[in-house]
């Protein structure tokens, strides 16, 4: 496995797996309204370039497929963190997570943020990160719950 920077090419292949992540491995968390709910902001193409174009994005490379990939944004805030359902439970998690630490640590930063599906919420909890709040968000008139985590660095 290797990490690497994303860039406006890996673009699609990282819309397929956030889509494939979400209806595979949420499917026990979220029913298909609310999957289909989140999954829609993959349609907002702009959005996407945005976050590629601007916040650190980091790749998990596993045989020229992406396997997972993570973002900071500002130097603080985990806006993506996803791994493919194929590649669940081998680590790569955890190797973007320190790589994203890292990387807010060389900016400075002391705390570093998360708004964290029911999911991934086992998994943050074990890297240090606590609930600052249960959320209710509406999407497309549906309600999805995450949680407001943050980890001091």
């Amino acid at each position: 496995m290797k990490i690497q920077k994303a860039t406006i090419a890996d673009l699609h292949e990282m819309q397929d797996l956030f889509v494939q992540t979400i209806q595979s491995v949420c499917k026990n968390d979220y029913n298909a309204a609310q999957r289909e709910a989140w999954i829609s902001g993959v349609k907002n193409t702009e959005r996407w370039i945005t976050v590629i174009e601007t916040q650190y994005v980091l790749l998990a490379i596993i045989e020229n497929k992406i396997a997972g990939f993570a973002t900071l944004k500002d130097g603080d805030y985990i806006d993506f963190f996803y791994i493919h359902k194929d590649f669940q439970r081998q680590g790569i998690a955890n190797k973007l997570l320190v790589a994203l630490e890292v990387e807010a640590k060389n900016q400075h930063s002391k705390i570093i943020t998360s708004d964290i599906s029911i999911t991934a919420k086992p998994f943050f909890e074990k890297k240090g990160f606590v609930v600052k709040a249960e959320q209710k968000n509406i999407r497309l008139g549906v309600e999805l719950i995450n949680f407001k985590m943050e980890k001091e660095l």
